[in-house]
């Protein structure tokens, strides 16, 4: 269990998805081992016909910890799944499914990989029709506003091309496209925090895509 805070009801649970040796050395590959339960791994190998290795493998045979991560995590951004579980997802932590076949598996897994190096920012640039921030000014973040497509951070400046799907956006109980710049109300933006906010709307934007694709698996 991580500690957040000295209230309990801000703690939250952590699950590694390789176990360590404790050691002096050096952590690499070659030392570490697979957290998942066997019985849950080798149920998988089962249905989709495949064996299941400790570590990442190039063998089209074979599927790997990083895989069953990636395909849990498309599962738990499935709207689908989200509707039908909602009211159990409030009380305990989630049951996934069992994938059907190697076919579904490997589309799931490969979504899953696309939403996290999403969410982790890796290779996430700002797009130039996406967020721009085209007027001069103070960058202070005063009052929002969002109008047209556009969210207004003080009288004058704003973030253009913002579709509203993207500024309603729940992830949780929070909608992060305001959220982030709530958290800034009379601060002063950085070319870097502009660039970051940009960011986060082109991953939010393509988050939803992905979602959609899901369900279609």
């Amino acid at each position: 269990m991580g500690i957040l805070s000295n209230f309990p009801s801000e703690s939250t649970y952590l699950f590694p998805l390789y176990l360590y040796p404790e050691s002096k050395e050096p952590l690499g590959n070659g030392n570490r081992r697979s957290n998942l339960n066997e019985t849950i791994t080798d149920e998988i190998s089962k249905r989709i016909g495949l064996r299941f290795s400790g570590d990442k493998e190039s063998n089209a045979n074979m599927f790997a910890p990083i895989n069953v991560l990636d395909y849990i995590y498309a599962v738990l951004h499935s709207p689908a799944y989200r509707v039908k579980y909602k009211e159990l997802l409030k009380i305990g932590l989630p049951r996934v499914p069992y994938p059907e076949n190697a076919k579904q598996f490997w589309a799931l897994a490969a979504l899953g990989e696309r939403l996290r190096r999403l969410h982790l920012l890796e290779g996430v640039a700002p797009l130039s029709d996406t967020a721009i921030f085209p007027v001069a000014g103070t960058c202070k973040v005063e009052t929002l506003r969002y109008t047209d497509g556009n969210v207004y951070i003080n009288d004058t400046q704003y973030f253009g091309y913002v579709p509203s799907e993207v500024w309603n956006f729940y992830i949780g109980g929070h909608r992060p496209a305001q959220k982030w710049l709530k958290d800034r109300k009379g601060r002063t933006l950085s070319f870097e925090d502009i660039e970051h906010y940009q960011r986060i709307i082109c991953v939010l934007k393509e988050t939803k895509e992905i979602m959609d694709e899901v369900d279609a698996c």
